[in-house]
């Protein structure tokens, strides 16, 4: 499933794929929710297609319970965890089973705002929020850190709080709410030594704890034949992403997520806490329905003429200078559509500043080019990349990366 985000910006299931053909060798590829590009590739008979249709042993999917946590809120239940959540974690407890809980989000806290004048705490050097993490603040992009102020820097006020619950939140709440548990939190902040991952998964499975709570990391493929709940916090975070995929990643983890409960002889049960409890990928992950998310989600792609539906590259410009990076990118394009205007079955989209517009002091520019002849973008590549050649000695502070079908949203 990894694509680089580096130059070259390879996909590993492509790499062994012609691997395969150069060694006349066999490649398995092996997902309870494959990508929708590889699924397309076996409904059209490019990849042989093996389904499994029952759990190992004939053991039951797990109980799938979807919370709207609007009625949580109306019902005055401010907390992190649903009423339903809670009552299933006593009775976890009460009958000496494991439980697992996923939050997609790492840290104590999201954004540091004033709450008298609405400013934020923004890194210096990229156009992102600072991440609270107890008594400092952190940028995830760039490493920048500073401690967390007293006072507000703009109006001096000392309302200064931060927002969206994080892992460790969510222990310390739990600890309140159950003092006799024993819990682990896995994410990045409790893994940074080499060890660390394996310890927590070994104290985990030695039944050395009661609750693991973590980010994506504890979702993916692990086997606890104690854990009897898994509980999903926050569900529909991952569809904020300004990302065509956001519906099939979000689809993708709360399948793993779900599928971690009822691994042994007790029957499972996961609780998944959503404030769009209609959404498509919500309602299939629940029933654990791929074939269904596919046909909705590929309906969707077909619409709007995203991956692999057609294909799309995606063309980021980066400099020191904003309004340089978007003369050159705006150069560019315009040169394109002249030389493709009588083309209908492309679309050119941009350029637009990118969902994070600076990192690390570089002004970002995005564009899109959408069209089901892989060809013809590659030959608009070609004909950029001369553009960049004959412009060289001017364009010396820009830099131009190109992704075909992109897998990471810019």
């Amino acid at each position: 499933t990894y694509k680089s985000e580096n130059t070259p910006r390879y996909h590993t299931r492509e790499a062994a794929v012609k691997r395969g053909e150069l060694e006349n060798a066999h490649v398995i590829l092996g997902s309870a929710t494959p990508s929708l590009e590889a699924y397309k590739k076996a409904q059209e008979g490019e990849y042989l297609l093996v389904t499994l249709n029952e759990r190992y042993a004939d053991r039951p999917l797990p109980k799938v319970s979807i919370i709207d946590m609007r009625g949580e809120l109306k019902a005055g239940n401010r907390s992190a965890l649903s009423r339903s959540l809670k009552q299933a974690l006593e009775k976890c407890l009460e009958e000496k089973k494991q439980a697992m809980l996923f939050l997609n989000r790492r840290g104590y806290a999201g954004f540091v705002s004033c709450r008298s004048c609405g400013h934020v705490m923004k890194c210096p050097h990229c156009d992102v929020s600072l991440s609270e993490h107890r008594q400092k603040m952190v940028c995830h992009y760039c490493g920048y850190e500073e401690p967390k102020p007293s006072v507000c820097p703009k109006c001096q006020s000392r309302y200064l709080f931060g927002f969206k619950a994080g892992t460790q939140q969510v222990e310390d709440s739990l600890r309140l709410r159950f003092p006799e548990a024993r819990i682990l939190r896995m994410d990045a902040d409790t893994t940074k030594k080499k060890d660390d991952y394996e310890k927590i998964l070994a104290a985990f499975a030695n039944r050395d704890a009661d609750i693991l709570i973590g980010t994506q990391m504890i979702v993916k493929g692990h086997d606890f034949p104690g854990v009897t709940l898994m509980g999903v916090l926050a569900a529909d975070l991952s569809f904020l992403a300004a990302d065509y995929r956001s519906g099939e990643r979000t689809f993708q983890l709360l399948v793993q997520a779900v599928g971690r409960a009822g691994r042994g002889s007790v029957a499972g049960e996961a609780v998944i806490q959503t404030y769009q409890p209609d959404h498509y990928s919500v309602v299939y992950a629940a029933k654990q329905d791929y074939d269904g998310f596919y046909q909705e989600e590929m309906a969707y792609r077909k619409l709007l003429g995203y991956p692999p539906a057609a294909h799309m590259l995606a063309v980021l410009f980066t400099g020191k200078n904003e309004k340089e990076t978007l003369f050159w990118a705006e150069q560019m394009l315009s040169m394109l559509r002249r030389q493709t205007r009588e083309r209908k079955d492309l679309v050119i989209i941009g350029p637009a500043p990118a969902s994070i517009g600076r990192i690390n002091d570089m002004f970002r520019q995005i564009a899109y080019f959408k069209s089901p002849d892989e060809t013809l973008l590659m030959r608009l590549r070609g004909w950029m990349e001369l553009f960049c050649q004959k412009n060289e000695d001017k364009m010396r502070s820009l830099l131009v990366y190109y992704d075909m079908d992109p897998v990471h949203g810019y």
